[in-house]
């Protein structure tokens, strides 16, 4: 059909207004596994690193601290068909940082999914020693909320050793076995290697946290069934968030330019090359 020569529109104005849509529709619906992505080893990645990485690592340790500090003083009820199901109220929130373990070692690659790790580890002790640290100070004669304070931040010892190694373990462990993955699927079926993962790595933070921080306090029986059933709950959250995961990891990729594949990565978690 021709049109008036007024309202004919040049071909190179065509081009442009098609690669606008094109990379409006890239934008709006990122893949986590798009071919276009160039695929370069983490040891290769430029001195000059990635645009978002400080983003993501600064949620990673913000999720860890809260989770640990406002979610991990209080025991939560909800009632399941009659019956009270009692839980830490922590285990709806510590789960994210699984996550967004997971969205490091994807995107960013192993060796800086492990400077994340020892970023948290630290910040967790600091954490400790500082409210240990707080809660000790005399209080003023008319200050009165000592008892609160305590009953809010004064850590029972072993259980605050007992969170910190679980941390370290089932975090090394699930990046380990998600960059693993990776390389065994060549990429593809991303939910595959984070629910995996998962699955792996809090399976060691829970048998590292439960029997550490209540064997001989608690029934036996009591710890190992708290240790499967928070387990499951947090595997839970992984498979629920997998979708959340996806456009996450998605997006993050599409802003980096890259898909980083650990070829050539040194494993061992006091490495410091990558870092």
């Amino acid at each position: 059909m021709l049109y008036p020569a007024e309202l004919r529109v040049p071909a190179a104005s065509l081009a442009r207004i098609a690669a606008k849509r094109n990379r409006y529709h890239n934008a709006a619906m990122p893949s986590p596994t798009d071919p276009a992505l160039p695929r370069i080893d983490a040891d290769t990645v430029p001195a000059r690193g990635f645009r978002h990485f400080d983003l993501v690592m600064a949620a990673f340790v913000t999720i860890l601290l809260l989770s640990n500090i406002i979610g991990a003083g209080k025991v939560a009820a909800i009632a399941v068909a009659g019956t009270p199901f009692v839980f830490g109220a922590g285990i709806l929130f510590f789960p994210v940082s699984y996550v967004l373990g997971d969205v490091l070692t994807e995107v960013y690659g192993y060796a800086r999914a492990r400077r994340c790790i020892w970023v948290g580890f630290a910040a967790l002790l600091f954490m400790a020693f500082m409210a240990w640290a707080v809660v000790a100070m005399p209080p003023a004669p008319a200050w009165t909320g000592q008892g609160a304070y305590e009953a809010v931040f004064g850590q029972v010892p072993r259980i605050v050793f007992a969170s910190i190694a679980a941390f370290w373990a089932g975090e090394f462990v699930n990046a380990y076995v998600l960059a693993r993955m990776k390389l065994w699927t060549q990429g593809r079926a991303l939910w595959t290697r984070t629910i995996g993962s998962t699955v792996v790595g809090q399976a060691v933070d829970s048998a590292i946290f439960y029997p550490l921080a209540f064997l001989y306090v608690w029934p036996t029986q009591q710890v190992l069934m708290v240790m499967v059933t928070n387990w499951a709950m947090k595997v839970a959250w992984e498979v629920v968030l997998t979708p959340v995961t996806y456009a996450v990891v998605g997006w993050l990729k599409r802003r980096e330019g890259v898909d980083v594949f650990d070829t050539a990565t040194d494993f061992s978690p006091f490495s410091n090359k990558g870092m």
